[in-house]
């Protein structure tokens, strides 16, 4: 089973598939889109996100961004799939109505896994159902039906994840601004390297920064923005044929030597020596 809708005029697109291993190819475009995926299956799969397995229980579901890179090699069972571009529904621009970036999407922490609790399934099935149905009724509000529905389930997946992912003693505020540090650093790495930087946006000082994520999990902020940075420095080694030197630039280092100290320091390895490990496992 595979769904689609396009609206060609805005470059709007959004699928579903109940099998992402045979259907992720054959929709319009799956360039740019940001997914759910979901195991209804009564038994385990697993699938490669940025080169690492993941196990996914039955009734769990991960999100992934187009920034990383998934493979359904190890996928033996029907893994549905839920995708959308930011022409169909843009998560920035509506997260006050979500809240969901730094959390589900854009993140700098783990893969967001989530479990859909026993009591929760039918609630997540029953969706699951009407979203399959809304994509046989072609009218005019077509797509402003399969939004709200898009809109449901990430609302209902942000729930989860708060629950399960992020401290219970947290007050919503810290958990805010948690999900907002995330973000931010998935969007400004590159140039913004000190969390006074990140600080200032938030209309935080560092040291409550630090002392919410001293809460939160046991890596500081900027262990987090120097991490974020050390993988996509691995991304772009494995996922493309750049050299050292521009990867270097493209990350805002002015010096690829600095790079080099910085990858080594972060990894044990050299650029040219995590390049020359990968050629030696494949």
């Amino acid at each position: 089973m595979k769904h689609e809708y396009k609206d060609s005029q805005l470059g709007a697109v959004l699928g579903l598939t109940d099998n992402i291993k045979n259907d992720n190819g054959h929709f319009s475009t799956t360039a740019n889109t940001i997914k759910f995926l979901w195991n209804r299956n009564e038994e385990s799969l697993k699938l490669d996100v940025d080169e690492m397995e993941l196990e996914l229980l039955p009734n769990q579901m991960v999100t992934v961004t187009y920034l990383q890179h998934v493979s359904f090699a190890k996928t033996h069972l029907p893994l549905a799939g839920i995708l959308f571009n930011r022409e169909f529904y843009c998560i920035s621009d509506h997260d006050s109505e979500v809240s969901c970036n730094g959390i589900l999407f854009f993140g700098t922490q783990d893969l967001p896994l989530i479990t859909i609790p026993e009591d929760q399934q039918r609630k997540f099935s029953l969706w699951y159902d009407i979203f399959v149905e809304e994509f046989s009724t072609p009218d005019n509000i077509q797509g402003d039906m399969l939004q709200m529905l898009l809109k449901r389930l990430i609302i209902m997946s942000t729930r989860l994840a708060k629950e399960q992912l992020i401290v219970k003693s947290l007050e919503n505020d810290q958990i805010d601004t948690i999900r907002r540090f995330n973000y931010l650093v998935d969007m400004h790495y590159k140039t913004k390297r000190k969390v006074s930087d990140y600080a200032d946006m938030l209309f935080k000082s560092p040291k409550t920064l630090s002392n919410l994520f001293s809460i939160y999990n046991q890596k500081s902020p900027q262990q987090i923005i120097l991490e974020r940075l050390t993988l996509e420095a691995k991304r772009l080694i494995h996922f493309t044929d750049r050299q050292n030197q521009e990867i270097a630039y493209d990350l805002g280092f002015n010096d690829p030597a600095h790079f080099s100290r910085f990858f080594k320091k972060m990894t044990q390895m050299t650029p040219s020596e995590y390049r020359e490990n990968l050629v030696t496992e494949v």
